[in-house]
C-alpha cells in the first residue's frame, strides 16, 4: 500500500476547472479537476464526472458542456461550485453562452466549448470525452492548480 496517495496525486500537474451543462432551459455548473487533452485532431478533451451528481444527467441528456479554465485567485469559486446540493449555483456569477448553448463563466481565465462524444468507465467516475467545437481567452492570469486546493475534494479521506 502507497502511504498517503492523496497527497501524492496532487503531484500530477493539472488545473482546476467550472464546467457548465446546459440541457435546454436547464443548467448547473460543478469543480473538476481531472480534465485533459486526449487529441489534437479532431481537439478531444476528457472529463471525469461523478454520475451521481445532477450534472452527469444533464451532461448525458444536453450533449453540451464548457470547461472554464480558472485563475490562481479563483479558489473561492472552485470551492462554490464544488459544492453539491446548492440549489442555484450559478446566481450570482457573470455568464455567457457559448456556440453550443452551454454556460461560459465570463469571468474565467479562458473556456472550451465542447459537445459529448462518448462516456467510458472509470472506477467511480465516468469519462466524457469531449469534441472541443469552439473556445478563447477571457482574462489574463494563472491557472489555479489542483496542487494548490488543499483537501477541498475531501480526497485525503479515500486513502
Amino acid at each position: 500500500m502507497i502511504e498517503h496517495l492523496g497527497q501524492l496525486f496532487k503531484h500530477l500537474s493539472c488545473g482546476v476547472y467550472v464546467i457548465g451543462i446546459r440541457d435546454g432551459e436547464r443548467q448547473n455548473a460543478f469543480t473538476a479537476a481531472w480534465v485533459m487533452q486526449v487529441s489534437f485532431n479532431p481537439p478531444l478533451l476528457a472529463i471525469s464526472i461523478n454520475p451521481q451528481h445532477y450534472s452527469f444527467k444533464l451532461m448525458q441528456t444536453g450533449g453540451v458542456c464548457t470547461v472554464n479554465v480558472l485563475s490562481r485567485d479563483q479558489y473561492a469559486l472552485a470551492e462554490h461550485f464544488g459544492k453539491p446540493g446548492l440549489s442555484d449555483k450559478m446566481a450570482g456569477h457573470r455568464w455567457q453562452t457559448a456556440v453550443t448553448g452551454a454556460p461560459v463563466l465570463a469571468h474565467s481565465l479562458a473556456y472550451f466549448d465542447c459537445k459529448v462524444l462518448h462516456y467510458a468507465d472509470a472506477g467511480d467516475h465516468k469519462i466524457a470525452v469531449c469534441e472541443v467545437v469552439a473556445g478563447g481567452k477571457l482574462n489574463q492570469g494563472l491557472p489555479l492548480l489542483y496542487a494548490l486546493t488543499g483537501n477541498m475534494d475531501g480526497g485525503d479521506s479515500f486513502y
